[in-house]
């Protein structure tokens, strides 16, 4: 074989040359053969037996992302995202086929640089990143074995080559808006006329005796002071809306409703990256130095890093090598409420902006003007709530709020690794591997004494988490080719620490205006620590081999330890087997001309999942901190199942890969099936056990997850001026429940049964309004109830339905799984000119709209509503699916049921980007290697069901009022010197 080394990186190799195989048409021997990153070590991609999707620097050289696994958004088949929020720094969430667990995390497992990183990957500047490998099946991912169970994640960074010397600068700047609408709301004019005709509608069913004069009347003289207690207009109160017609010579006093303008704008993005790499013919090196600062469109978020990055390498001798990789960042961030863990708090401010009724300012103004007003320093006076409806949140000020609280995160972050390589024979390779990670984070907060949580006092807190972890791996690599046949054999030996430190402290009763520190307060209310660690050791193996790397075969095993579970069940193997069939090296297909490579590969094999919630998951635990007085108390806190063990999740794929019409046509049709055993579910215990949360974690349950994957990829057009490319990634998938440790369990909207799927909805049945008279109908569970009344019941078209939702029945109303999800991206080139966009899309599946249900009230009180209220029932034979206005029945109309359901299906464009690249020729009398000037986009348009309607949100199909994601335009230059 006459090989030509062409290009030699940190995971990827390419060869150039022509392989004399005898059974084989020179002419279908592939000219570029890719390297492509695998657990411990790298592969020919062509002798993979199992599924590995590559993500090269170059599709995410041009991206605003501060976070690395933004870049996986849409990268291939099979990996399902949920997008991150729109804070400064958050990442998003990743499944790679499906949910396999319940009690466990189903986050993938992230390794960078050959060793798992547990840290957060917003400390990693993207402009580092050599690849990003997403490893499927078990012939990839089991020598991970105990940690491999949701996919394994591959980071490599960049690395010098040698007798070069480059000096490469990326900078860019843009701007940061909101991506996500907001939902239509009515504005004043409407909300007083729907808020009037609630109260006279109740009335009518409170008080029936009452003539409708005598409840219009009375509607008209309690809107403001029984219920919204504003009034905007200039007319008197009982003037504003007589007989549902707001009076037509109001006018507004004044017209600064919208509280999103005085909380959101748009913020400004800057990142800047220089790096120098090289070598001679001994040693390479790679460093960097990276700036980024990220401001939110929500006022008092943004996110700064800056990080430096030292890779070196060295061939000290014939037969040994040297190389280390040294991280550092240190960040800093202004953290707004981002609605994930706060949904319901006062402070969200996507939940105030969102439900806060059209009347209400955030400012305070002139009762009879409707002027502004302001302090003696000019400064602006909010308006604490006083004159508020119940529904909006009286005493209380987001803007207000957010302006004098503060929320500061501090990190910071150092990775280090070394190895040295030793060739103890031509084909015989020691290596050994030591990576130690630190990540510090340090939360201030303080909670103001004007409004709020800690009115007339004042509060502070500081957080403090240290997590320290080392990777240590040993590694013998045998690697042969005896004439036609190939060999690599790979023994290794791995150990873990992972160590953990917490300090919470919060104190109260500020004693210095100004003074943020824990020597401003006085009372010493909650001092708390917490030490926790966890220790894993591995031994593995992995045998590769081919014949004419034609026929591949494949098997590893893995034995590990966890230190979170008993002595006697601590250690479990994990394993997997696969085979390849490279059936376009057979003579009988040689003569196909439009085929260049054809390859079935199938697998099978059984990986684990420790990732529990509990460090000492086989040990009951007690709280302390209960004490009474001077006597110290404990509490048992957690009773364990002391035989608790791993998650195991078997997996089998099939695929079909091809490369066709001289390999402008290429993809993969993929199977899969993967059952997790021995799930861990919370068993529930009789009442009088005495059991915290009459549950003990045990071992009992089993899930499957099915489907198919498809990835096309074309070269529409190539030539010497044009290449046009497109890709294509879909992936159908079905989960479903085999076993469970009883019946049934409830789990907020979702009821799990052997049968059903980890997100089958399990909802109250809505069936519509009747047109009767714009009461809400649910189908009446007649077996639940069988005592019904006369007023109970209905029949509608022939069902028996109910306007009492708590008699209503539950069904399963449809999963949050997606029928169909994937990608589609293109890259233009037209010369000097780049063009490159990407869609993301998912038909089907349901979501839980709970924020539009917040906004449909039945009876507003100071809540905003929505448009579609306009569309309520009110005279009878009218077709509609909006209840009546009415403040007696308001929470019949309002229940959780299968009304807030919604198709999740969308497109969105997820980026795009134009650039131009200077000639070469034009740029090198001024030292300049190549020049890019570039414009780029992240998340530009979305089409859904629903203005306002996040439908990526979660995978379980419900919604939060969180940090929507943002929209980023920024416009950079690339240059290499």
């Amino acid at each position: 074989m006459n090989v030509k080394l062409k290009v030699l990186t940190a995971g990827v190799l390419f060869f150039t040359g022509q392989a004399a195989m005898a059974q084989k048409d020179s002419t279908k021997t592939q000219n570029i053969e890719e390297v492509v990153v695998v657990a411990y070590g790298t592969q020919k991609k062509s002798t993979l037996t199992g599924a590995n999707v590559q993500i090269g620097a170059k599709e995410i050289e041009d991206r605003p992302i501060s976070n690395v696994l933004q870049a996986l958004d849409g990268a291939g088949a099979g990996i399902q995202i949920a997008a991150g929020s729109g804070q400064p720094g958050d990442g998003i969430s990743i499944r790679i086929r499906g949910a396999g667990s319940f009690s466990v995390t189903s986050d993938p497992l992230i390794v960078v640089d050959g060793t798992p990183f547990p840290g957060n990957l917003n400390s990693i500047n993207p402009n580092d990143i050599e690849s990003l490998n997403v490893l499927k099946d078990a012939a990839s991912t089991s020598l991970y074995g105990s940690a491999a169970a949701n996919g394994v994640i591959l980071i490599t960074t960049k690395r010098g080559k040698k007798n070069s010397s480059k000096v490469t600068l990326n900078t860019s700047t843009g701007i940061i808006g909101r991506f996500v609408q907001e939902y239509d709301r009515v504005k004043p004019a409407d909300y007083y006329v729907l808020a009037w005709e609630a109260m006279r509608n109740g009335r009518r069913t409170s008080v029936p005796a009452e003539g409708l004069a005598a409840s219009n009347a009375w509607a008209s003289t309690n809107l403001i002071p029984g219920n919204l207690k504003t009034n905007v207009y200039n007319v008197p109160n009982n003037q504003l809306v007589v007989n549902g017609v707001l009076s037509p010579g109001a006018q507004l006093k004044y017209d600064d409703f919208d509280w999103a303008d005085a909380l959101m704008g748009v913020g400004v993005r800057q990142d800047h990256n220089l790096s120098y790499s090289g070598g001679n013919d001994k040693s390479t090196f790679y460093s960097s130095i990276n700036y980024l600062k990220e401001e939110g469109y929500v006022i008092k978020s943004d996110f700064e890093r800056i990080g430096l990055r030292v890779n070196m390498d060295s061939q000290v001798k014939s037969w040994l090598k040297l190389g280390t990789s040294l991280n550092g960042s240190v960040s800093s961030g202004s953290n707004a409420v981002d609605g994930v863990s706060s949904n319901a708090s006062f402070i969200n401010p996507f939940r105030w902006t969102r439900t806060m009724g059209p009347i209400y300012s955030p400012y305070q103004h002139d009762p009879v003007t409707g002027a502004r007003l302001y302090d003696s320093n000019g400064e602006v006076l909010y308006d604490a709530g006083a004159l508020r409806g119940t529904g909006a949140a009286s005493g209380r000020n987001v803007v207000w709020e957010t302006l004098l609280n503060e929320n500061i995160t501090n990190t910071y972050n150092l990775q280090g690794s070394a190895y040295a390589e030793f060739k103890l024979l031509p084909e015989l390779t020691f290596r050994t591997n030591g990576a130690y990670n630190f990540r510090g984070t340090y939360n201030k907060t303080f909670t103001n004494t004007e409004i709020g949580d800690a009115i007339g006092i004042g509060a502070a807190s500081r957080d403090t988490y240290l997590r320290r972890d080392y990777t240590f791996n040993q590694l013998l690599t045998y690697d042969r080719v005896i004439g036609n046949h190939g060999f690599t054999v790979l023994a290794g030996h791995e150990n873990s620490e992972y160590k953990f430190d917490n300090l919470y402290g919060y104190k109260r009763n500020q004693s210095i205006v100004g003074s943020y520190e824990f020597g401003g307060f006085v009372d010493n209310t909650t001092l708390d620590s917490r030490f926790s660690n966890r220790t894993k050791e591995s031994w593995f193996g992995r045998l590769n081999y081919n014949f004419m790397e034609k026929y591949l075969l494949e098997s590893s095993i893995r034995w590990d330890a966890s230190s979170r579970f008993a002595t006697d069940v601590r250690w479990a193997s994990f394993w997997s087997a696969g085979a390849g069939w490279v059936i376009s090296k057979e003579n009988f297909i040689s003569n196909v001309k439009s085929i260049d490579f054809l390859k079935l590969r199938g697998s099978y094999g059984e990986v684990g999942n420790d990732a529990l919630d509990s460090w000492f998951a086989y040990q009951s635990l007690f709280d302390l901190g209960f004490n009474n007085g001077a006597e110290p108390g404990i509490r048992l806190g957690v009773v364990a199942d002391p035989t608790v063990s791993w998650e195991t999740k078997a997996q089998s794929d099939v695929a079909l890969e091809f490369e066709l019409f001289n390999r402008r046509v290429r993809g993969t049709l993929e199977y899969y099936s993967t059952e997790t055993k021995d799930m861990l579910f919370p068993t529930k215990t009789p009442l009088n056990a005495g059991i915290p949360g009459n549950s003990i974690e045990t071992n009992i349950g089993n899930v499957t997850n099915k489907g198919y994957e498809i990835t096309l990829s074309a070269d529409v057009i190539k030539n010497q001026n044009i290449k046009w490319t497109v890709n294509a990634y879909g992936t159908s998938y079905k989960n479903e429940l085999t076993k469970l440790p009883q019946d049934e369990i409830i789990n907020g909207s979702k009821k799990l049964m052997v049968g059903k799927d980890l997100y089958a909805f399990w909802l109250k049945t809505w069936y519509g309004v009747d047109p009767s008279d714009g009461a809400a109908l649910y189908v009446l569970d007649q077996n639940a109830y069988p005592d019904l009344t006369a007023a109970d019941v209905r029949t509608v078209n022939g069902t028996l339905v109910t306007t009492r939702q708590v008699k209503a029945k539950y069904e399963y109303q449809g999963s949050a799984i997606p029928d169909f999800f994937g990608n589609v991206s293109t890259t233009l080139n037209i010369k000097n000119w780049e063009l490159s966009g990407a869609l993301n899309y998912q038909f089907g599946g349901k979501i839980y709209d709970a924020n539009y249900a917040a906004i449909m009230e039945a009876y507003p009180q100071g809540g905003a509503t929505h448009t579609d209220m306009l569309d309520r029932w009110t005279t009878p034979g009218q077709i509609t699916n909006v209840p009546i206005l009415n403040a007696t029945t308001a929470s019949d109309s309002n229940a959780g049921s299968s009304r807030w359901l919604v198709d999740a299906s969308y497109v969105m464009l997820r980026n795009a980007s134009l650039g131009y690249n200077f000639n070469k020729e034009v740029i090198k009398s001024v030292g300049i290697s190549s020049l890019k000037l570039f414009v780029s986009g992240e998340n530009l348009w979305l089409s859904s069901k629903r203005k306002g309607l996040e439908p990526y949100q979660s995978f379980n199909g419900t919604v939060s009022n969180r940090y929507s994601p943002s929209r980023i335009v920024t416009f950079g230059l690339s240059t290499t010197f």
